[in-house]
């Protein structure tokens, strides 16, 4: 084997980074105690408490992370920790306001006292129910308003013999008529017939039947006693007033002497002036309506042949108290996670019932609290993912939190607006709210809404991955027995801990860091567990993980398996033997999800005479993205560079991914398309079992990419389905070596020799090993070596440049037209794209 490709071979221990489990200081995770704090987010952990801790308007937290990292376990842990326990808020409650309906008012207890308060009104409002029907029917409460009506009676009666006497001494009487639903006494004449209204007498004076100065002197004392007859009734009309306004008072005394004596206890209870005035004008109102305390009386049905109907409803349900805020069961501030924020979960709404007749309506009693109420004093957690989709939620949210008032209504996500006639008494807020989101949403609201730094003034990032040394690997650990206990999973042995911990820093993407997706571990456990269970295991061990981790895998490979077959039965035309000019196989990694995984992708490049420059042929069909652009671009600056300065860069080169229609994107592939182009230029054949990947610079630099790992075992395992000859691997830059953590499979094929791994740090480096012929330096003279790459991709170049140039010339002498379209001797030529 050449020199070059032996010193560019990565050693075996670098190829995967493994944890001896004779390390660890325990066998079991049974030894260990369980995790109690928070390993992995210094940063944000700090940022959180700060943000927590500081008391002062704005000082909300914002926290980011990656999905997937434990942030909302983060969360949750560290409110518990912070929480002062001593600390309980105060309930809320909402009552009906006597004075004006349509604005309930708002009671603020103690916590704890809301739900009491609730039960004392109830209390009150039923003894007051059962004991005041029973003194109005009482022979001591009879016997006064008795008296009080006989008074009347015989002041009436009084009233009535005096008048009836003098009506009749005149020859007059006094007769009762109907009109309408009333009877009008009236003064009427007695004749032979009986009494006989006024007016008839009249006409029969009119008419000669009755004698004129008869009738004029019976018209005086007709006016006469008709006045002193209405007077009398205006006396009495006065009088039976007076006598239920006496009634009445005497109801209200004898209600308020026993209502008051059964609130003396309440008042006594809570101190609150406002909690007094309440009861007050509760018992006022009580008092202006004691008819509630009869019981309801049958209407008639407006429907012929229905039976009478009586009205439904609690009649004193305006007395009741809706406690809309309870925290008799908290130990301390509560903590609130939101988990499906719309705006009502979040707000709360007022409520709507519609009645017998159809009618909506809403009282006090139907105003319900949403999560921020509830979280009022303590802290509310919310994943602004699911909040800012939801009509309404973000700008309500900044409303409160700017003026610390919360205005309870109901909103509509129809139509954008409130539905109801009340008008809650505002609620103060002294709240801490915790929003999660990834950093990009972050970042974009901190550009497009002003608001979000004003009222959210920390932001703690919480890091996908941690440093990976002994401490951390001991507090991997004890997680890991925190886990087991909380999910009573069996015992985990040295074997299955170091098994686990290699599939962390795998999951980070770099060897010398363990990935903090927690949550995705924590499942992993849960499935080991399940394939010890099959195995009548007592201890889940590095088997057990590694099937865990292997059926994740099966389960989500079928799209790979798929690419797999096609590349099998040739439908992908992908060459793992031979040497082709011009051709090379990239590596691409597709990610799906909960699935990533690399598949080579053979690419081709065709050069020839011309001023086109370097042709990308995925930007020309429109499936090239923008990075994918730059790297392109970036190869034609460092061709120019390198071999374009003793000459024009004339030719045409087209770059193409073959049988790739989705698109492209990403720059990891302009390495391996540099070595193809100077495979074509130089006629020298390239190792089509060799893949490469790689980003570059202008100055030949290979760069690092992403997906290192994927890409090596997706090419890994085409080559092992047609079978490993020793010749195939793959060449990627110098600067991932610190982030392979291999398939054990795959570096057990590298320490047989059956595959190879490579890393290159320039161009020249890696088309030695493609190639297998040098890449040549230049000299003192500014030549290449003969023979070398380099000499033949300069030779090939000048070639071209003289070959546009001659033929310029021959044109030059044919047609005019001719003279300008060809090469110009003067023209620098077609440098790149």
């Amino acid at each position: 084997m050449p020199q070059e490709v032996n010193s560019a071979a990565v050693p075996i221990e670098n190829l995967r980074w493994r944890l001896d489990p004779a390390s660890l200081s325990f066998d079991t995770t049974d030894e260990l105690q369980p995790l109690t704090d928070i390993i992995g987010q210094d940063r944000g952990v700090a940022a959180f408490r700060f943000g927590i801790q500081v008391e002062k308007p704005g000082y909300n937290v914002f926290v980011t992370g990656a999905a997937g990292s434990g942030r909302m376990a983060t969360v949750r842990k560290l409110l518990s920790e912070m929480s002062q326990k001593d600390r309980v808020p105060e309930d809320l409650c909402f009552v009906r306001n006597f004075k004006d309906p349509e604005t309930p008012l708002l009671l603020r207890f103690p916590g704890g006292q809301g739900g009491a308060f609730k039960k004392d009104i109830k209390f009150l409002v039923d003894s007051l129910k059962k004991e005041i029907p029973q003194i109005f029917e009482s022979q001591e409460y009879i016997g006064a308003k008795k008296e009080i009506t006989q008074a009347y009676e015989k002041k009436a009666g009084s009233f009535f013999k005096n008048l009836e006497k003098k009506v009749k001494e005149n020859g007059f009487a006094i007769v009762e008529l109907q009109q309408g639903q009333f009877k009008r006494p009236q003064v009427m004449p007695v004749l032979e017939q009986g009494p006989v209204p006024m007016e008839q007498v009249e006409a029969m004076a009119e008419q000669g039947r009755f004698p004129q100065e008869k009738f004029e002197k019976m018209k005086e004392t007709y006016d006469s006693l008709r006045k002193e007859v209405d007077q009398v009734f205006i006396d009495l009309r006065d009088l039976q007033r007076e006598v239920t306004q006496k009634v009445e008072q005497m109801d209200r005394d004898t209600f308020m002497k026993i209502a008051t004596d059964l609130t003396s206890r309440i008042k006594g209870a809570y101190k609150a002036k406002k909690v007094h005035q309440y009861i007050y004008d509760l018992l006022n109102e009580m008092a202006d309506n004691l008819q509630i305390f009869s019981p309801p009386q049958p209407v008639q049905s407006p429907i012929p042949g229905m039976p009478p109907m009586v009205a439904d409803g609690d009649r004193f349900q305006p007395y009741g108290v809706n406690l809309l805020v309870d925290n008799s069961q908290q130990t301390g501030p509560p903590i609130v996670i939101e988990e499906y924020p719309t705006y009502r979960n979040i707000f709360g709404s007022i409520e709507r019932v519609v009645d017998r007749g159809g009618v909506w309506r809403t009282d006090y009693s139907m105003i319900k609290a949403g999560s921020l109420l509830r979280a009022n004093g303590g802290f509310l957690v919310v994943n602004l993912k699911d909040a800012a989709v939801e009509p309404g939620v973000w700008q309500a949210l900044k409303r409160a939190l700017k003026s610390k008032k919360l205005e309870i209504q109901t909103f509509d996500p129809m139509y954008f607006y409130t539905s109801t006639g009340l008008k809650p008494e505002p609620v103060d807020l002294d709240l801490k709210v915790v929003l999660i989101g990834d950093a990009y949403l972050y970042h974009f609201l901190l550009q497009q809404d002003e608001d979000l730094k004003k009222i959210f003034k920390v932001r703690a990032d919480f890091d996908t991955a941690m440093a990976k040394n002994g401490e951390t690997i001991q507090k991997f650990a004890e997680f890991i027995k925190m886990v087991a206990d909380e999910e009573k999973i069996k015992p985990l042995d040295r074997t299955a801990v170091a098994a686990l911990v290699e599939h962390a820093v795998r999951m980070a993407g770099r060897q010398e860091k363990i990935s903090t997706a927690f949550p995705a571990i924590t499942d992993v456990v849960r499935e080991a567990e399940y394939w010890a269970n099959e195995s009548n295991s007592a201890v889940v061990a590095e088997a057990h993980i590694d099937k865990a981790i292997a059926s994740r895998i099966y389960r989500s490979s079928l799209m790979e398996e798929r690419l797999q077959e096609l590349i099998d039965r040739g439908t992908l035309k992908i060459d793992i033997a031979g040497e082709v000019v011009g051709q090379v196989n990239g590596l691409a990694v597709f990610s799906l999800g909960d699935h990533m995984f690399g598949k080579p992708s053979r690419i081709t490049v065709s050069t020839a005479m011309g001023r086109a420059g370097v042709i990308n042929i995925e930007r020309q069909a429109d499936l090239s993205g923008n990075t994918h652009n730059k790297g392109v671009l970036i190869l034609g600056g460092y061709m120019r560079k390198k071999y374009a300065q003793d000459k024009p860069l004339t030719m045409s080169a087209s770059i193409a991914f073959e049988q790739s229609y989705s698109g492209v994107d990403g720059d990891s592939a302009s390495s391996t398309e540099i070595y193809a182009l100077l495979s074509s230029l130089s006629g020298a054949p390239i190792k089509q079992g060799v893949a490469v990947t790689g980003s570059v610079n202008q100055n030949g630099e290979v760069q690092a990419i992403g997906g290192v790992n994927h890409k090596i075992e997706g090419f890994f395992d085409c080559c092992k389905q047609k079978g490993l000859t020793g010749d195939q691997g793959v060449m990627i830059p110098a600067s991932n070596v610190k982030d392979l953590m291999l398939r054990k499979d795959v570096v057990a094929a590298v320490e047989e020799g059956r595959f190879h791994v490579y890393a290159v740090g320039h161009i020249d480096q890696g088309i030695e090993i493609l190639t297998g012929v040098p890449a040549g330096e230049k000299d003192a003279d500014g030549r290449y070596p003969e023979g070398t790459i380099n000499d033949l991709v300069d030779r090939k170049l000048r070639e071209l440049a003289e070959g546009l140039m001659k033929f310029g010339k021959l044109a030059k002498g044919k047609k005019p037209r001719e003279e300008k379209e060809g090469f110009d001797e003067d023209s620098n030529g077609g440098n790149g794209e």
